[in-house]
C-alpha cells in the first residue's frame, strides 16, 4: 500500500510540474508571439462637399501585439483595394502609393494618404461609395505579419448643411435607459458635427463631448469612435439617422460596445427656438 502511495505522489509531482512546464511555455509563446500591422479602425468615414476640389485625408495604421517593445526596425505595408468596394479608383478616390513604411521612431504608428475626388460628382447620391481597403504584405521583421481584418471609409459627398445650435434631446437606450437635456451641437467641418453628450449617463461621462456625426444630405451617420473620447469602448451608427428639413428634427440611432453586451440608442434632437 506504501508502494502505490509513493507511485501515486509521484505521478502528481510530475504532473504538476508539467502543467508550470507547460505554462511556462505558454507565456514564452505569448510574450514572444507574432505582431500584425494593422488599420486602426474598421469603419471611417470622410465628407466633403462635391466642388471638384480634391480632398486628401489619412487613414491610421499601427503594429500591434505581444512582443512590440521588443521589435526592432521598420516595417513596410501595402495595401489593396478590395473588390467589394463601391467607390471607384479614379473616380471617387486616388491612392498614390499603397505602400507605406510604419516607422519605429514613430511608435509604430503610420498614415496611408489617400485623396477624395469630387470631380463630376453630382449630389445628392443614391448611396456614398465604400472604400474597402485590406493589408496584402507586411515586411521588415520576422515577428511581423498583417491582418486579415479590413477597414471600411464610406466617402460622403455632402450637400450643404448647417445643423450647428441648441436643441433639445431624448435619448433613449436598448437596455430602458431614457436621458433628457439640452445640447449645443458645435460644427467640426462639411457635414461633420460634435453632439455635447453620448449615451444616458446622468450626470454625462463628458459634459463637452458626446459623439462626432456627419450630415449628407439629411442622412446621418456615426463613425466609429471611442465613448466620449475618454474610453476605449466604440460607439458608432447601426441604423442611418435621419434630419427633416422642415423642422429641423433629428434622430440619430448608435451603438456602444460593452463587454457584457452591446447597446443601441435612438437620440432625437429637437431645435430649440
Amino acid at each position: 500500500m506504501k508502494r502505490l502511495k509513493y507511485i501515486f505522489l509521484f505521478l502528481l509531482a510530475v504532473s504538476v510540474f508539467s502543467a508550470c512546464e507547460e505554462k511556462t511555455k505558454e507565456t514564452d509563446l505569448i510574450a514572444d508571439g507574432i505582431n500584425l500591422a494593422a488599420f486602426e479602425l474598421s469603419q471611417q468615414a470622410v465628407t466633403e462637399v462635391a466642388d471638384g476640389t480634391e480632398y486628401p485625408f489619412m487613414v491610421k495604421m499601427k503594429v500591434k501585439g505581444p512582443s512590440i517593445p521588443d521589435l526592432s526596425g521598420d516595417i513596410t505595408v501595402t495595401v489593396a483595394v478590395d473588390p467589394a468596394s463601391t467607390a471607384v479608383e479614379g473616380t471617387h478616390f486616388r491612392i498614390d502609393s499603397k505602400t507605406i513604411t510604419i516607422k519605429e521612431g514613430e511608435n509604430y504608428l503610420g498614415l496611408l494618404p489617400v485623396t477624395l475626388l469630387t470631380q463630376g460628382i453630382a449630389t445628392p447620391l443614391a448611396a456614398s461609395p465604400v472604400l474597402i481597403l485590406k493589408v496584402t504584405t507586411a515586411s521588415g521583421n520576422s515577428k511581423v505579419t498583417y491582418s486579415a481584418k479590413k477597414t471600411s471609409i464610406t466617402l460622403n459627398y455632402a450637400c450643404p448643411s448647417f445643423l450647428e445650435g441648441n436643441y433639445s434631446v431624448n435619448t433613449v437606450s436598448s437596455s430602458g435607459g431614457v436621458f433628457n437635456a439640452n445640447q449645443t451641437i458645435v460644427k467640426l467641418g462639411v457635414g461633420q458635427y460634435l453632439s455635447q453628450h453620448v449615451g444616458t449617463w446622468n450626470p454625462p461621462l463628458n459634459a463637452n463631448y458626446g459623439f462626432i456625426f456627419t450630415d449628407v444630405c439629411n442622412v446621418i451617420t456615426v463613425p466609429q469612435q471611442n465613448l466620449a473620447d475618454m474610453y476605449s469602448n466604440k460607439v458608432y451608427s447601426h441604423k442611418a439617422g435621419t434630419v427633416d428639413p422642415a423642422t429641423g428634427v433629428m434622430v440619430i440611432y448608435y451603438t456602444i460596445e460593452f463587454t457584457a453586451g452591446n447597446r443601441t440608442y435612438t437620440a432625437t434632437f429637437t431645435p430649440l427656438k
